[in-house]
């Protein structure tokens, strides 16, 4: 027969697991805060909420309702993007709200494996479907939007291929847009110490974003490449804020050398560039008659 002490003693202590176990499984969400200006009867959870990127347009007859915020709770696990949205969408249903409109985006970084957003929550009378973009129909090209997140791995960049083409350098902190002029079933591929692809099937007139990144390996890491949604994709490639010494346009010369530069400026004969070597800006000047095509960045 257990002793009436041990007997509490024992309570307590599975008392003490049981809120453990609930401030950690609380602790792996989201967090999740909103201020509320006024609310209309619930949305059911079916139904769909649109979502406004940083960069798009707010409709003109948007009523805001309040703000939503979807932060790091200190221990958070999964909060994807994906995740992170669905849970900004629940909050807008709450109060009647049919659409969000991003107004902050900060990715996974150094000091956070976390997708954080700060979105308004908006109800749009005669919410119509996304536009379609015009600007790719009947286009001979595709668009690649490749991008990586700062984080772990930062030192190790390595070379993107598309098929036996390189097609980028990807480093940390990095997005890139490049037009695909070949079409059909290929691979995208990386490789460091190990060696990661992915099929792609690429159609002229579409977008397809690609997030790359590093993962653990025996000595330098290993690349990891994702073929994303568009939606979530675009959003994410939005989010990435680059510095000025971070975008890199390419000049393709007439010999076929590359040029990876800043352009500053252009006149009727010349292109004026800055270019990094041992990490100190070199300005020079390039002649449009060299030039055969020049790829700026986003």
């Amino acid at each position: 027969m257990l002793n009436f002490k041990k007997l509490e003693h024992m309570k307590k202590v599975s008392l003490v697991l049981l809120l453990v176990a609930i401030f950690i499984l609380n602790s792996c969400a989201p967090k999740v805060s909103t201020t509320i200006s006024k609310s209309y009867p619930a949305l059911d959870y079916r139904e769909d909420v649109k979502v406004f990127g940083i960069q798009d347009s707010e409709p003109a007859n948007a009523e805001e309702l309040g703000i939503v915020k979807i932060g790091d709770a200190g221990f958070t696990k999964d909060c994807g993007l994906d995740l992170v949205l669905e849970k900004a969408k629940a909050e807008a249903r709450k109060v009647g709200g049919n659409a969000i409109k991003i107004i902050d985006h900060n990715p996974p970084g150094l000091g956070s494996s976390c997708h954080r957003i700060t979105a308004k929550i908006l109800k749009v009378e005669h919410l119509d479907s996304s536009p379609i973009d015009s600007s790719l129909i009947n286009a001979d090209y595709a668009l690649l939007h490749v991008y990586r997140f700062s984080g772990p791995g930062a030192l190790v960049n390595y070379d993107l291929y598309l098929g036996d083409s390189i097609i980028c350098r990807v480093s940390n902190n990095f997005k890139k847009t490049i037009k695909i002029r070949k079409d059909g079933l290929n691979t995208i591929w990386a490789k460091t110490e190990a060696k990661d692809e992915i099929p792609i099937n690429i159609k002229f007139g579409k977008e397809y974003y690609i997030r790359c990144g590093i993962t653990m390996g025996i000595v330098i890491g290993r690349p990891s490449i994702e073929l994303v949604d568009n939606q979530i994709g675009r959003m994410e490639f939005q989010s990435i804020k680059q510095k000025k010494s971070d975008k890199r346009d390419i000049i393709v010369l007439n010999d076929g050398r590359e040029i990876e530069c800043i352009i500053e400026r252009e006149d009727e004969n010349n292109v004026y560039i800055i270019m990094y070597r041992n990490g100190k800006e070199v300005k020079t000047i390039v002649s449009k008659d060299q030039i055969k095509n020049i790829s700026k960045s986003e």
